[in-house]
C-alpha cells in the first residue's frame, strides 16, 4: 500500500539505507502513530531480520520468540536461548553469513524484550558496540512506544549505548493535510469542516483513522467508536497509558489534572491538583509526557524558562475527559444528538486552538513570515484590585524578530465570523492592556484565525491579517 505523507521521513529512511556505513536508527513515538507501519511499508522486503517484543511476557517467551523470527529470516533451526548474548551471537553469525548488500535489522517494540532481571541492554550493547557498529552493511532499526524506556535506555543512557544511535526520529501524528490525504484515499468525502472536528476528537493518528467508515458521517463515526456500547475504541484510553507508560496509574493523575485547566497549569499547580509530590518522579514524569507528545511545555510571553506552563495536546486524551469518560454508554447517538450542546461548543473552541497550535507553520507561511524567526507564546493579565484597567487573555502571540507581535484571536465558526462593537472593543482591550502590562514597543497586528474569514463590516477593520481554515490544510514546508 501507498504510504500517505511522511515524505520528509522516508527520505531521512532511504538516506541512511544508502549510507554505506553502519547506522543504528531509533524510532519512537506516541503509541498508534504508524512507526511500524511506516518501516515495513518502506523497507518492505529489505529486511534482512525483523522481530517483535511481547506485551509483558517472560524472557524464556522472549527469547523463544526471537530464535522463532531467526528460523523465518534465516531458514536455520535455532536452539533454545538461555540469555539475550547468545541470542545476539546468533543474530551476528545469520547476519555475517547473509549475502544482502545492505542488511536491515528490525527490532520492534524493543522495550518489551527488557524484562525484569533481563541482560537484553547489555546483549544489544555488545551486538552493536563489539561488532555491528563496525559493519558498513549494518542498517538496525530500533522502534518503540515506550518512549520513556526510549529515552533512558538507548538515547539518553550513561552506559555502553550513550550517543551510540547514528539518528533518532521522533515520528509525528498526521497533520491535517495529511489527514485529509489518507481519508481521500480511504473514499471519504467528508468537507475540511468535519475533518477538522474529526481531527479535534482523535487527532492526526493513523490506527484511529483507520476505523472510520467512508458510507458513515463523522459524528455517526465517533459515536460508534466512542460511544457505543462495546464501541471499538471504547478501552482505548486505559489501554494507551497502560502501553506508554509502566506506572500508568501516576501519569493518568497529571493528564486528568491538566485536562481540567485548558491554558494550562505549572508544575507546582499540577503537583497541588493532581496531588502527588513535587520531586524526582514528577520531574520525570513530564518529561515523558513531553516526549510522547501527550503535552506540551510553553512560557507566557515575557516570562523565564523557569515559568514553564503545561498543557495536555493530545485530542484523544482531551476528548476522553470531556465526553467519553462521562457519556460512554448512556446513548449511543450522543455524538451526532448533541451539535448543540454548550459544553460541545466550548470544547470546540477551546481545541481548535490547540490545531492552530500544531500548525504554527502553516499559519506563519498564511501570514507570509514564514522566513521570519519568531516565538509562540500565549499570554494573560487579571483583573487587578482598586484598578480601572480590565483582564484580558491572548489565545497566541506570534513574536517575530522583525519587531511585529500577531495577537492572534482563534474562532471556530460555522460560517463567517462576525465582529460586532462590543468584540470590537474587546479586541482593542486586549491590544491596549498588552502593550501597557509588557511595555513592548514592537507594531501589535491583530489577526483573526477563523474556519470561514471574517465578514467585513464597519468593526472589521480593526483585523489586519486573516488566516482560515484552507490555510491550515497547507501541507507542510519542506
Amino acid at each position: 500500500m501507498e504510504i500517505i505523507g511522511r515524505s520528509n521521513e522516508q527520505q531521512r529512511l532511504e538516506s541512511l539505507y544508502n549510507s554505506r556505513r553502519a547506522e543504528f536508527l531509533v524510532i519512537y513515538g506516541r503509541r498508534r502513530v504508524g512507526k511500524t507501519y511506516l518501516i515495513r511499508q518502506h523497507f518492505e522486503n529489505r529486511f534482512a531480520f525483523v522481530t517483535t517484543g511481547l506485551y509483558k511476557k517472560s524472557q524464556d517467551m522472549q527469547l523463544t520468540q526471537f530464535a522463532m523470527a531467526l528460523n523465518e529470516s534465516f531458514g536455520i533451526d535455532m536452539p533454545a536461548f538461555s540469555t539475550w548474548l547468545e541470542a545476539f551471537a546468533m543474530l551476528k553469525k545469520c547476519l555475517q553469513s547473509s549475502k544482502q548488500d545492505r542488511k536491515v535489522v528490525f527490532i520492534d517494540e524493543i522495550s518489551w524484550f527488557d524484562t525484569t532481571g533481563s541482560d537484553f541492554i547489555g546483549a544489544l550493547e555488545w551486538f552493536w558496540n563489539g561488532w555491528a557498529a563496525s559493519q558498513s552493511d549494518i542498517f538496525l532499526i530500533a522502534c518503540g512506544s515506550a518512549t520513556s524506556w526510549i529515552t533512558d535506555k538507548l538515547l539518553s543512557d550513561k552506559g555502553g549505548l550513550f550517543n551510540r544511535a547514528t539518528c533518532q526520529m521522533f515520528l509525528l501524528p498526521f497533520t491535517l493535510n495529511e489527514t485529509e490525504q489518507y481519508l481521500i484515499s480511504r473514499g471519504f468525502q467528508w468537507n475540511r469542516y468535519d475533518i477538522t472536528e474529526c481531527y479535534m476528537v482523535m487527532g492526526g493518528i493513523p490506527y484511529y483513522l483507520n476505523q472510520l467508515d467512508p458510507q458513515q458521517t463523522y459524528t455517526a463515526n465517533v459515536d460508534e467508536l466512542f460511544f457505543k456500547k462495546n464501541g471499538r475504541l471504547k478501552d482505548e484510553f486505559d489501554h494507551l497509558y497502560k502501553m506508554l507508560f509502566e506506572n500508568s496509574s501516576y501519569y493518568i493523575k497529571l493528564v486528568e489534572a491538566l485536562s481540567e485547566k485548558t491554558m494550562g497549569l505549572t508544575r507546582d499547580e499540577i503537583s497541588k491538583t493532581a496531588k502527588v509530590g513535587n520531586n524526582g518522579q514528577l520531574t520525570k514524569a513530564l518529561r515523558d509526557l513531553v516526549n510522547c507528545n501527550i503535552i506540551r511545555g510553553y512560557n507566557y510571553f515575557g516570562k523565564a524558562r523557569n515559568g514553564i506552563v503545561y498543557q495536555l495536546s493530545d485530542y484523544f486524551t482531551m476528548f476522553y475527559f470531556r465526553f467519553i469518560r462521562q457519556y460512554y454508554g448512556r446513548d449511543e447517538h450522543f455524538w451526532t444528538l448533541t451539535i448543540d450542546l454548550p459544553a460541545r461548543r466550548a470544547w470546540a473552541g477551546c481545541t481548535f486552538e490547540q490545531v492552530c497550535k500544531d500548525h504554527i507553520d502553516q499559519i506563519k507561511h498564511a501570514l507570509g513570515i514564514w522566513g521570519v524567526i519568531s516565538e509562540q507564546s500565549t499570554w494573560y493579565s487579571k483583573t487587578q484590585k482598586d484598578s480601572s484597567a480590565r483582564g484580558a487573555q491572548i489565545d497566541m502571540l506570534i513574536a517575530r524578530r522583525d519587531h511585529v507581535i500577531n495577537i492572534c484571536e482563534i474562532k471556530f465558526s460555522q460560517s463567517e465570523y462576525t465582529i460586532d462593537k462590543d468584540y470590537e472593543l474587546q479586541l482593542r482591550n486586549k491590544v491596549g492592556t498588552f502593550r501597557d502590562a509588557t511595555g513592548t514597543h514592537d507594531a501589535l497586528h491583530v489577526t483573526m484565525i477563523t474556519t470561514y474569514g471574517v465578514m467585513p463590516n464597519s468593526h472589521s477593520g480593526i483585523v489586519q491579517s486573516q488566516v482560515t481554515l484552507d490555510d491550515l490544510f497547507l501541507p507542510n514546508r519542506e
